[in-house]
């Protein structure tokens, strides 16, 4: 399997799901929005010559139409030839469905690639986590306190812990979390929803994010566990079922211990690769800007085997552009 070239194909997914999700910018139809992602993205996908699985997605084949989990996608299929790749595919097509919907920053477009196999088969169930950057790779230990992590971090980067922001999703269920972080002296920065790129935001200087705290999506942490693969950060995480019902689904997922803290390896292992589109502006990509007769997009492609990191801004010009018009609405 040719991974670069894998890579730049998958970009064009995200771009996909994230021209297609825009149009729908601040209309205040989530499910809208997220219908189309997922249409485009799927679209997309049976373009490229591969013989994907979707392991984590839009939920169950009952509760999804497209993209569920354990739907066989790519080209490749439908191919008398077993030469296609064979790999898993993670799929957040429009990460921040509220964020698109009112028009909020950092609504994204999201897949990731690896070997068959090689990614935790998560169930669609809460996950704690800590997610950190190359500096502080191997100082985090979900099993101590949170102000214990972030001493760890300060020392590691060299800071006073008031020089620390943590970025957490602002609940109801992280009260007393929040209410650590701040008797800490950190900063804070509370987000609304996106924790993907929030946990991607901690490998990145400009954005002045150091750590992410709390409880969100086990699919978004095993996405955001194969970004951070990408870029040398740290991630680990451990389940947290909402009812029995998501306990006993995780064990017929394979989950053998519901207390285990996964490593980063654990969640996404081997050879992966990640792409992402911005669909509203914000701190991680830009967001899609159109223009007549076509938009601009800016993403990113990241491959772990070579650590290469790629911004990508691309200009689309629809008439000249077949491929997009089912994303754009020209069809």
């Amino acid at each position: 399997m040719d991974d670069r070239n894998l890579a730049l194909e998958f970009v064009r997914i995200t771009e996909a799901a994230a021209l297609s999700s825009a149009r729908l910018m601040g209309r205040g139809d989530r499910n809208g929005a997220d219908h189309v992602a997922v249409e485009a993205m799927r679209r997309a996908l049976d373009h490229i010559d591969i013989r994907g699985s979707v392991v984590i997605g839009e939920g169950e084949r009952d509760e999804a139409p497209m993209l569920f989990i354990g739907e066989k996608v790519g080209a490749g299929w439908r191919s008398d030839s077993d030469r296609s790749p064979r790999v898993d595919i993670a799929v957040d097509p429009l990460e921040g469905t509220n964020l698109c919907a009112f028009g909020q920053p950092d609504a994204i477009s999201v897949i990731a690639i690896a070997d068959d196999g090689q990614f935790l088969n998560a169930p669609d169930t809460y996950m704690e986590k800590i997610a950190v950057g190359p500096e502080c790779r191997g100082v985090i230990d979900l099993r101590e306190s949170w102000t214990w992590n972030l001493e760890r971090i300060a020392k590691a980067k060299g800071r006073r812990l008031e020089d620390v922001t943590a970025v957490i999703l602002d609940r109801d269920r992280h009260r007393e979390l929040i209410a650590e972080v701040r008797a800490a002296g950190c900063r804070i920065r509370l987000i609304s929803d996106g924790d993907i790129s929030a946990a991607i935001a901690t490998c990145k200087d400009e954005t002045g994010i150091d750590v992410l705290f709390g409880t969100g999506g086990a699919p978004e942490g095993v996405i955001a566990a194969a970004a951070l693969r990408c870029v040398g950060g740290d991630l680990q995480g451990r389940l947290r079922f909402r009812n029995d019902e998501e306990r006993a689904r995780a064990t017929r997922m394979g989950v053998k211990d519901s207390d285990h803290i996964y490593a980063l390896d654990e969640l996404a292992k081997g050879n992966v690769m990640f792409a992402a589109t911005g669909v509203t502006q914000g701190s991680f990509l830009d967001g899609v800007k159109f223009f007549g007769g076509g938009a601009r997009t800016q993403s990113v492609v990241m491959r772990s085997k070579s650590g290469t990191v790629r911004t990508i801004s691309s200009t689309h010009h629809f008439e000249t552009k077949p491929a997009y018009s089912w994303a754009t609405g020209l069809e």
